[in-house]
């Protein structure tokens, strides 16, 4: 049998117009991936009254979100040394999914994390907020649908290759916006991407909640912020003395809109030599989920046995899959660098701001840098590939340096990039003018009218 642990799978699938395959649907627009980004692009165009299929490969809306279970909508924000309470400064499609969450009760009040805020959500609710979206604007939704090719025309993307249970068909598209999140559709084609710094990317996790928790006195012991304070992190270093396999010392620990329940973030994933886990590779992902179901038990006694309230605690369920933070990053058009994060840079061109701290989890412990009473600007730009045609991403495989993805990756801004694609998409089709020919301007103007704070 051949070793599949690092085995060079042969990614590219570029198949020309005519290919013999069952033509399932043609549409204006096809987006790829339900997560943040695509559940924005996909509304913002249809309710444009442009004709937009949505596929995914779960059978829901949520993407890291939900199937990793992240469970937070960070990114909306301000950071401060002051004391003063939170202060958002993103709005948009962030703010239309944040109410919706709320409405159902899918959503807690701000929570404390280190020197911003961030809030959970259920995540059903945040599957029955976004199914509710996508139906009143009119996409078509595709679940347990995985893209395995691109019908190409020179640079020209015109489609999809579908693949489900029912079998293999094609779908053509006008405009197509890649927001799988790695990059899928772009790489297929055989556009250029990195992973991270040289090959070099940030870890995955396993998220897990837990039930049963006496949440008042919790709190009491543990403390308001969500990153854990100095002596869980001590009782964590000597539980690691003894044996127990903790990596992370510091945690981090979040109440739920459900009573009783609190849902951590507190493991982290490497090989089992040691070396950084790349989940493009199914090897690796298997590797990750495997160890993380492990480790969660671990930290799991560790809370049960260590921290106020949580005597009675149990694992209600971890992410479908493990929490993904970076895979392929696309070599765009503009690229959002380190610098204009940790300066705050302003662009006229940007469609999004990123209050968000560069939370770099690449080592042996999570690296913050803080935007102090500030955010930056993301250029459109990054949204365009550097080569092909009719074709934009949206989500967390945007063009940026390594340390800038760590801090442009999280919800809010995914919800901000999928509304900057479904409007730079809606242009395209109507003028007819190639994404890299739009002026972010114009993207910005018509997401200021739609809600953006820019």
């Amino acid at each position: 049998m051949t070793d599949i642990s690092h085995l060079d799978w042969r990614l590219p699938a570029v198949v020309p117009p005519a290919a013999d395959y069952p033509v399932l649907a043609e549409v204006d627009v096809l987006v790829v991936g339900a997560g943040a980004a695509g559940v924005a692009a996909a509304t913002v165009a249809a309710e444009a009254g442009k004709s937009v299929l949505l596929v995914e490969k779960y059978g829901f809306a949520g993407g890291a979100a939900v199937a990793g279970m992240s469970g937070t909508v960070c990114g909306m924000y301000l950071a401060t040394d002051t004391g003063s309470g939170p202060e958002q400064v993103v709005w948009g499609f962030t703010e239309r999914f944040r109410h919706g969450l709320a409405e159902r009760r899918g959503l807690t009040p701000p929570q404390r994390y280190g020197k911003t805020w961030t809030s959970a959500h259920d995540p059903l609710v945040w599957r029955e907020t976004a199914d509710a979206l996508l139906a009143a604007a009119g996409v078509r939704v595709l679940f347990h649908t995985s893209v395995v090719g691109v019908v190409m025309e020179g640079e020209r993307y015109l489609g999809a290759v579908l693949s489900s249970n029912a079998g293999v068909c094609v779908v053509r598209a006008a405009r197509t916006i890649d927001a799988s999140g790695d990059a899928a559709l772009v790489a297929r084609a055989g556009g250029r991407y990195a992973f991270g710094d040289g090959g070099r990317i940030q870890n995955p996790t396993m998220f897990f909640r837990l039930g049963g928790v006496d949440v008042d006195a919790f709190l009491a012991g543990y403390g308001e912020d969500t990153i854990s304070p100095p002596w869980v992190t001590e009782r964590i270093q000597a539980a690691r003395s003894l044996g127990a396999d903790l990596p992370r010392q510091k945690i981090w620990i979040f109440t739920t809109p459900r009573p009783g329940e609190l849902m951590v973030n507190a493991t982290r994933l490497t090989g089992a030599d040691g070396r950084m886990l790349n989940v493009i590779d199914p090897a690796d992902f298997t590797e990750a989920e495997i160890g993380g179901r492990r480790q969660v038990r671990e930290y799991a006694d560790f809370i049960v046995r260590s921290i106020p309230g949580c005597q009675d605690a149990y694992v209600v369920d971890t992410g479908v899959e493990a929490g993904v933070r970076q895979t392929r990053t696309i070599a765009g058009t503009a690229t959002l660098t380190n610098d204009a994060v940790v300066t705050g840079r302003k662009d006229p061109s940007a469609i999004a701001r990123c209050p968000w701290p560069i939370e770099l989890h690449d080592g042996e412990r999570p690296k913050l840098h803080w935007l102090i009473d500030d955010y930056y600007e993301i250029p459109y730009l990054t949204l365009v590939p550097e080569a092909g045609e009719n074709v934009i991403v949206a989500g967390r495989c945007l063009s940026a340096q390594h340390e800038a993805l760590a801090s442009a990756r999280v919800t809010a801004q995914c919800f901000e990039y999928g509304h900057a694609a479904g409007v730079a998409t809606v242009l395209s089709l109507d003028e007819g003018t190639p994404y890299r020919h739009i002026e972010g301007a114009r993207v910005r103007s018509i997401m200021k009218l739609n809600g953006s704070a820019l």
